[in-house]
């Protein structure tokens, strides 16, 4: 089995554009989105249309959660603006999917954690606000029950993959469409990645083992982070042009 993993769009629909026409080019068909589609102040709306348009399985993430969910006067700035984008057929499609899901009955789709899309699997937040890779022992007790060889995740915009000792794999993709933020839950923290590239991962069973080939893709990034400033986000304008915040 070989397919294409996505997830943390964003709205970004120049980085999704640029990533489907290279898994199309690595001759992959199968793809799995794992959510936080259209949160942010670029093209909520076109990106959700084109997402819409795959045919493969996708679930939805804690920015997708807050956009049926949250009054809009509630909502964030990112959450605000793209729902500000969307029609009332994008909405309904966010609400239909599901929070976790099983692809093709051996692989495991969530966006944060198996039990929450809004805290990270891989990753842990250190008093100085970074995010880093977390403890082995926390990574498997969130994998407990899961007998699946592949586990997929999202979330913290980080491509990273970490191994089990029994051999299962749990894998995020990075970001598609965000290549780092500001978050305050668990506490405040920045995620940066240090590239403004788009990011997503193949996965591929060899010899009965899980494999992960993470890409980064190329794209007109110049072009979102000037829509960004425009729309009066400077801190995505900057992510977007270079893949940092504070550097």
């Amino acid at each position: 089995m070989r397919f294409a993993a996505i997830s943390d769009v964003h709205g970004n629909r120049a980085a999704l554009d640029a990533v489907l026409d290279d898994i199309a080019a690595q001759q992959i068909t199968d793809i799995v989105n794992l959510g936080d589609h259209c949160s942010g102040p670029l093209e909520a709306r076109r990106a959700a249309e084109r997402l819409m348009q795959l045919d493969g399985p996708a679930i939805r993430g804690n920015h997708d959660r807050t956009l049926i969910e949250a009054a809009p006067e509630a909502m964030g700035a990112s959450d605000a603006a793209a729902y500000a984008e969307l029609a009332a057929g994008h909405l309904a499609w966010l609400a239909s999917l599901p929070a976790t899901l099983v692809y093709r009955d051996e692989v495991f789709l969530c966006h944060g954690t198996p039990a929450s899309d809004h805290h990270y699997w891989l990753e842990t937040v250190s008093a100085d606000g970074r995010l880093h890779l977390a403890a082995y022992a926390a990574i498997e007790r969130c994998a407990a029950g899961l007998e699946f060889g592949l586990m997929l995740c999202g979330h913290s915009h980080v491509p990273r993959a970490v191994r089990l000792r029994d051999g299962r794999l749990v894998v995020n993709p990075g970001s598609v469409g965000c290549p780092g933020y500001e978050d305050e839950t668990p506490s405040a923290h920045v995620v940066e990645t240090g590239l403004p590239d788009a990011s997503y991962a193949i996965l591929e069973r060899r010899q009965g083992r899980w494999q992960a080939t993470f890409r980064h893709v190329a794209y007109d990034h110049g072009a979102m982070a000037a829509l960004a400033l425009e729309r009066g986000r400077p801190e995505w304008a900057q992510v977007l042009d270079c893949g940092w915040l504070r550097g």
